[in-house]
């Protein structure tokens, strides 16, 4: 497992603003994955589910991971790249932009790469940070997913 990027405190989180975080661990998208992603939003659409049918009509020549899947990894991923120590609550704010420019086909290797893009105090010391986040598949030309996540961190 790669070293994250510590940040000593959510008062140094600005001094890391443009930094690269680096990059996590290959991890690989199965298709029981994909499957049981499926099942706990109730997308079964055929082009993630349905092997054979996906073989035959999918553009992508078989089934692909749920775009929401891949953006699902990030809580796995994230503490592979960035720690930040002195926090006592760290909260998922949501999403500003998410694009899915490259699919995630069942069985390859995605891994994060994260930038810290800004950095916003908040009231008693916390900080809003926005993470730039990419999702790289192994031997793809374009990311599978390119998002800017938001975290509040409180001390």
């Amino acid at each position: 497992m790669p070293e994250p990027t510590v940040v000593p405190s959510v008062a140094a989180l600005k001094t890391f603003v443009g930094k690269k975080l680096g990059a996590s661990d290959w991890v690989t998208v199965s298709q029981a994955q994909i499957d049981a992603f499926a099942d706990a939003t109730g997308d079964h659409q055929w082009i993630h589910v349905d092997v054979e049918r996906a073989r035959r009509e999918s553009p992508f020549k078989g089934p692909i991971a749920h775009g929401y899947l891949t953006i699902a990894l990030a809580p796995a991923l994230l503490p592979q790249i960035v720690r930040v120590d002195g926090v006592r609550l760290a909260v998922n704010y949501g999403l500003e932009k998410m694009r899915l420019p490259a699919p995630v086909p069942a069985g390859a290797r995605v891994r994060l790469v994260g930038e810290l893009k800004d950095v916003r105090d908040m009231p008693g010391g916390g900080a809003r940070v926005i993470l730039n986040l990419v999702f790289e598949v192994e031997g793809g030309g374009k990311p599978a997913c390119i998002a800017d996540a938001v975290y509040v961190y409180y001390p």
